[in-house]
């Protein structure tokens, strides 16, 4: 059996990135803490963590952070069972922070919601780490987060799929950057050459995708980087570029002219699912049924296999 002492231990580092913090949380020295994870590293003939900043998993890591979150998880829901007039955050409860990854677009419209709902019914809160929806998908593998917010319907061993709904973007900018770049008579090929194009990281590729489909060909235009949904939004209505931007976050600059459609008819849709562990956990459940229920609110309907 795994000793569950430095099973805790080596959750502890995983989840606060130094043997430093996790000494704190478990009010032992750094050098308890470090015994403890190497003699399960010696017990089980493996390295667990790269000792680096922050602290990182190995494979054989992940695998025993996602064992040991489990495992708090279902200990969590029986504490709550074995206390069932006790409401949430009442004394001798304990707040758990669940480590959730979503992407920035969803933050900045529904996820929000979502946790004040999550919140209201459990007491606990959620610990985000935000990535492209591309790539969310990822720290389910690694066993970091209980679910993900990510563009893939392909499941993630042990975890269950629910389909969101679909995120719209246009190509939207200022007016002033739309007369100085596309002005009359100029296509949208010849205009996206050379305007500034904004790209939230470099794991962005919608934009070039977008790029690639409205003019048919590959365009290497000026690129300015705005890690930030807000940002992205804020730079747009200044000017700086383009970027396609999801329509429920651009709505009111939309409306008040500060940003118009600079390709009408030519929009990109992102399928978004929610993958969770397959996990008997009332809290497992409970998230589920907020982030659908706050996704709904916002995104539009999937359709249907063949439609």
């Amino acid at each position: 059996m795994i000793d569950l002492v430095a099973l805790r231990a080596l959750a502890n580092v995983l989840r606060l990135g130094t043997f430093e913090r996790a000494a704190r949380e478990l009010h032992v020295t750094p050098s308890a803490v470090s015994q403890r994870v190497k003699a399960l590293e010696e017990r089980l003939g493996c390295v667990l963590v790269i000792r680096s900043s922050p602290v990182t998993p190995t494979p054989e890591g992940a695998r025993l952070y996602r064992h040991y979150l489990q495992i708090e998880m279902l200990e969590a829901d029986l504490q709550h069972d074995l206390r069932p007039l006790t409401e949430p955050g009442a004394p001798g409860t304990r707040a758990r922070s669940i480590p959730v990854a979503v992407n920035a677009d969803s933050l900045a419209t529904w996820v929000i919601p979502a946790m004040v709902d999550f919140h209201a019914r459990t007491g606990d809160t959620l610990a985000l780490h935000v990535d492209d929806q591309d790539h969310t998908r990822e720290w389910l593998k690694t066993g970091t987060v209980f679910g993900a917010v990510t563009a893939a319907a392909e499941p993630v061993g042990g975890c269950r799929v629910d389909a969101l709904g679909s995120m719209r973007y246009i190509a939207a900018v200022s007016p002033a950057f739309a007369a100085r770049y596309f002005p009359e008579g100029v296509t949208l090929a010849e205009g996206f050459r050379h305007a500034p194009m904004l790209v939230y990281n470099q794991k962005d590729q919608m934009q070039h995708r977008f790029l690639s489909e409205v003019t048919g060909e590959d365009c290497t235009p000026p690129q300015w980087w705005v890690p930030s949904a807000q940002g992205f939004l804020d730079a747009a209505i200044a000017g700086l570029g383009w970027g396609l931007q999801p329509t429920a976050l651009a709505a009111a600059a939309l409306k008040a002219g500060t940003l118009v459609d600079l390709c009408p008819g030519h929009s990109v849709s992102v399928a978004l699912y929610w993958q969770s562990w397959r996990l008997d956990s009332a809290s497992v459940r409970t998230l589920r049924d907020c982030v659908w229920r706050a996704a709904s609110a916002v995104l539009d309907p999937l359709a249907a296999p063949g439609q």
